[in-house]
């Protein structure tokens, strides 16, 4: 067993990774085949009748084969998916003009002439997002076990200190994903950023405890069988598991900051003062270069990118905040708005009769900015532009932080500046193109703006089309032309269950077989069913979230 976890751990260290182009290559497929399951079911009749299967097979096996067998090819595979997706396109929709389920923000029945108390905003689903989330899982899930095999190619295996990789992209992604839903709270109270403090840490450590629970058994399972490990990853006991528990604690403590500034610039400060301390606090050389002889200095790694990761889960926050309001200036006007009221609240002991009117205004306020954007349609154009403008800022950073940074390049190692700006922009620019695949094969008057005819303005469409009958909308979500693919769906639903099943089969299959011995046709019936398996129980549990985190 000892011989063979050297081997093991040889097999998977020493990498230095492919290009972005050629990552970049690889997970468009997942984009080509959402482009080819979205023009299926915008033109075949919906039927329930192995369903399962056909998603596995249009949404799951092009993306394991991207990463294996059609790794240094992956332009057949797109071609191969695209093909029949322009065939398909041929053909008028067999339900033109459905909505999305994401087109509109829920609005409040009326109870009468005044206005009632605020509420908290509820957050339609938006499908774009929920793909987005479930593939970066799903080829998160297959990418742990594939590494394993031969048949995954070495490149896109994680780099040792510098290089870029399939497996480096996945885990800043996740962080990235966990970054945007944690948006949800903030957008849907404001006042949330302003709360008090204990409460809220509280509230956090209740919800992580058991994502630290669960990273404390890894270390405890990985020493115990001696499971093969690789130490350069986060360090001897460190693991994802903690850096992911400890990021929405490290969030809450910058909500102050978070209240007051961009969160765009307030995850680009974190970056650059991070990639300071690489560079000029001696904390790159103390990465590289320093004994393992203390607690602290055996998890180097981990302790060390956990800023870097900070600032990827900053931006990822900063996407939410565009993506899952009806438009992208909704949070930043509603910051500046609680911003005025924190600053227009009076102090202790001030004129109680102020006090009151300026609590009645600021009510006021509330509830007509509330009513105004839980009525407002989704402006899903606005949302794009702004996140491709996004994407081009870090697209553009990052390139420039390649070309002065000399020898030093990306490294997830270290989470350095270049790793943030590449996590950055790869995930504001598949975002933005899941949500154009949503506005090219599920167009609707109410996600996009239009020009008005009397003021010659744009304006959003609801204010010159008349809502779409909630008749047609039930009739239409009934014949599951609208949303994410059901499979993706039930993904997301229960991703961080599905992430820790995926990991406990990953050892279970290195424990009961020579993984890196095996034949690629052995590779491929094994990661296979291991693909089919998660997916079957992701299925099996479909709309009933299993752990709430």
């Amino acid at each position: 067993m000892s011989e063979y976890k050297s081997a093991k751990e040889a097999f998977v260290s020493g990498m230095t990774g492919s290009s972005i182009g050629h990552v970049n290559a690889i997970s468009a497929v997942a984009l080509a085949s959402i482009a080819l399951h979205s023009s299926l079911k915008s033109r075949l009749p919906a039927t329930s009748a192995l369903q399962f299967v056909a998603e596995c097979i249009v949404l799951v096996l092009p993306l394991l084969l991207s990463m294996t067998l059609f790794t240094l090819k992956p332009g057949t595979l797109i071609f191969a998916l695209l093909f029949p997706t322009s065939i398909f396109l041929l053909f008028p929709p067999r339900e033109s003009g459905t909505p999305l389920p994401s087109n509109t923000f829920r609005a409040p029945s009326p109870t009468g002439s005044r206005p009632a108390a605020p509420e908290k905003s509820e957050i339609a689903p938006l499908p774009a997002l929920t793909t987005y989330r479930a593939h970066m899982m799903l080829m998160t899930i297959l990418g742990i076990l594939a590494v394993d095999f031969p048949v995954f190619p070495r490149a896109l295996a994680k780099c040792e200190t510098y290089g870029v990789s399939l497996m480096d992209l996945g885990v800043g992604s996740f962080v990235f994903s966990q970054g945007v839903v944690s948006a949800i709270p903030l957008i849907r109270d404001p006042a949330y950023l302003t709360a008090p403090f204990a409460p809220k840490l509280q509230t956090v450590l209740r919800k992580t405890a058991p994502v630290i629970a669960l990273g404390l058994v890894r270390v405890l399972l990985v020493k115990s069988t001696e499971y093969p490990e690789h130490a350069t990853e986060y360090g001897t006991h460190w693991n994802f598991f903690i850096t992911l528990a400890l990021l929405p604690v490290l969030q809450v403590l910058l909500h102050p900051l978070i209240a007051r500034m961009p969160v765009a610039a307030l995850g680009s400060l974190v970056a650059v003062a991070h990639q300071l301390a690489l560079s000029f606090g001696g904390l790159e050389g103390y990465v590289l270069d320093a004994p393992r002889v203390g607690v602290f200095s055996a998890n180097k790694e981990g302790i060390v990118s956990l800023t870097g990761y900070l600032a990827i889960h900053l931006l990822g926050l900063s996407a939410g905040t565009l993506i899952l309001p009806p438009t992208p200036s909704h949070f930043r006007r509603q910051q500046r708005a609680q911003l005025v009221r924190t600053k227009s609240t009076p102090h202790a002991g001030a004129d109680t009769d102020t006090d009151n009117d300026s609590d009645e205004d600021i009510s006021g306020k509330r509830v007509r900015t509330k009513a105004k954007s839980e009525s407002a349609q989704r402006q899903n154009d606005k949302t794009a532009i702004e996140l491709v403008s996004y994407a081009v800022v870090w697209w553009v950073l990052l390139g420039a932080t390649r070309a002065l940074g000399g020898d030093e390049g990306v490294s997830r190692r270290m989470a350095n500046l270049s790793y943030v700006l590449w996590i950055a922009a790869f995930n504001t620019s598949f975002i933005f193109g899941y949500l154009c695949l949503d506005l090219f094969f599920f167009p609707s008057p109410g996600t996009r703006s239009v020009y008005s005819a009397t003021s010659k303005l744009k304006v959003p469409a609801e204010k010159v089309q008349a809502r779409v009958s909630s008749a047609h909308a039930a009739e239409a979500e009934k014949a599951g032309s609208s949303g994410p693919p059901a499979l993706l769906d039930a993904i997301n639903r229960n991703s961080l269950v599905l992430f820790l099943l995926a990991n406990v089969a990953t050892g279970l299959i290195n424990i009961s077989m020579g993984t890196m011995y095996a034949s690629d046709t052995l590779a491929m019936a094994v990661l296979s069913a291991y693909a089919m398996g998660v997916c079957a129980v992701a299925w099996r549990f479909r709309g009933r979230r299993i752990w709430y985190f």
